[in-house]
């Protein structure tokens, strides 16, 4: 590949983290506490091995499958992330470029793109929610994906707001007028990639959320945003099956990590779950979701979609996930990086990698298909797997 393209998702993040200003950069990382979970999380993976085989390996490996009723070419799912201020075009990007790989893309609500923007350029887009604000707000926000022609919806549970970070916290304006400007000048002057981006777009990053624009089309700032959602009463189960039953379609609940909590999502009827800690943003300590999978996948597996978000940099990780029990996966780091680096490029080349690797270890497991990966393909060492929250017999 030429100069603009990358290896590797670690490559991409190199390239990130030398184009983009270091409150930016420090703001993808992000983490909690001591950032336990988010080192655990792509930790976990390099604990587990594989079991190859040498003959009759498989001349063509098949690597589509389906998520909340959408058919996607390979088992990787853009996962919704906030306000994308690391390239000019932004989620429309990231869509275009999910959709030139053939799989779907998670919208956040803190987005910093329009909804039907988005869904233009990409119509497997699902739309992501957190419980917050009023159920009248909620309905509208409801009502304008749907009317956008988003075909599910993510409700996101895993967030309890600590914002300690032992290696300090990014730091991140409201929005960027002349002071904002002012102060982060010194950092973009050595990043004049970034700057040189914006420049030619000709607008400044928005930091404003135009999803959660109220009846007379007013957009918060992302801060704003984020202040509504902490001040909003967290949720009860009776509040998730309401969201479930405004919205009638496809339903995913993001954040699970205990067998309790996804055998009571299953009870509401979602279409799917996903094993997540939020990339290592929740509580600090909980382990990385690939630890977590095996006991959820076979408590709920055979009644709900499973996925696993979380530590994803490879296409080796994705199989791990899935022969453990995960549907598919979905990204967030790794594809941001790839934004960062080289845009919606950047983010086919992420996509490219983790396809091109899941490909190479179905061959290498001698598998056809990811739908016959099985436990026996991944190698476990003891002690390995967490399961919480069985109830007792």
């Amino acid at each position: 590949m030429g100069n603009r393209w990358f290896e590797t998702v670690a490559h991409a993040q190199q390239r990130a983290k030398r184009r983009l200003p270091t409150s930016v950069y420090s703001a993808l990382l992000a983490g909690s506490e001591a950032g336990v979970s988010y080192r655990d999380n792509t930790g976990a993976f390099q604990e587990l091995g594989f079991a190859p085989h040498v003959a009759d390996l498989p001349a063509v490996r098949d690597k589509a499958t389906t998520v909340m009723g959408q058919e996607i070419a390979l088992p990787v799912v853009v996962s919704p992330t906030g306000v994308q201020a690391v390239h000019p075009d932004g989620e429309v990007a990231v869509a275009r470029a999910a959709a030139a790989r053939g799989t779907a893309m998670g919208l956040s609500s803190f987005a910093s793109k329009p909804i039907e923007e988005v869904v233009a350029a990409n119509p497997r887009t699902f739309f992501q929610m957190y419980w917050m604000g009023s159920k009248d707000f909620m309905v509208r926000a409801m009502e304008r994906a749907r009317a956008a022609g988003a075909v599910g919806l993510i409700v996101t549970l895993d967030w309890t707001f600590s914002h300690g970070r032992d290696w300090g916290s990014p730091w991140i304006p409201e929005r960027l007028d002349l002071k904002a400007l002012a102060k982060l000048a010194p950092q973009g002057v050595t990043r004049p990639a970034w700057l040189l981006d914006y420049a030619r777009s000709g607008r400044l990053p928005d930091l404003t959320t135009p999803n959660l624009a109220d009846e007379n089309g007013h957009a918060p700032g992302f801060f704003g945003a984020y202040g509504q959602w902490m001040a909003t009463e967290p949720p009860s189960w009776d509040d998730i099956r309401w969201m479930r039953d405004e919205w009638q379609g496809p339903f995913l609940l993001k954040g699970i990590s205990r067998v309790d909590d996804a055998r009571r999502a299953v009870d509401l009827g979602v279409t799917a779950i996903s094993v997540s800690n939020h990339g290592g943003n929740n509580l600090d300590t909980t382990p990385a979701p690939i630890r977590l999978l095996p006991g959820i996948a076979d408590a709920v597996g055979d009644q709900v979609e499973v996925l696993l978000d979380g530590g994803v940099r490879r296409g080796g990780d994705v199989v791990k996930a899935l022969a453990l029990g995960a549907r598919a996966v979905l990204i967030g780091r790794a594809y941001l990086w790839g934004l960062a680096a080289a845009g919606q490029g950047g983010v086919e080349n992420v996509l490219d990698i983790l396809g091109n690797g899941i490909d190479a270890t179905l061959r290498g497991l001698g598998r056809a298909s990811i739908h016959e990966l099985g436990p026996e393909d991944v190698l476990v060492p003891p002690g390995f797997t967490r399961t919480a929250g069985v109830p007792e017999a």
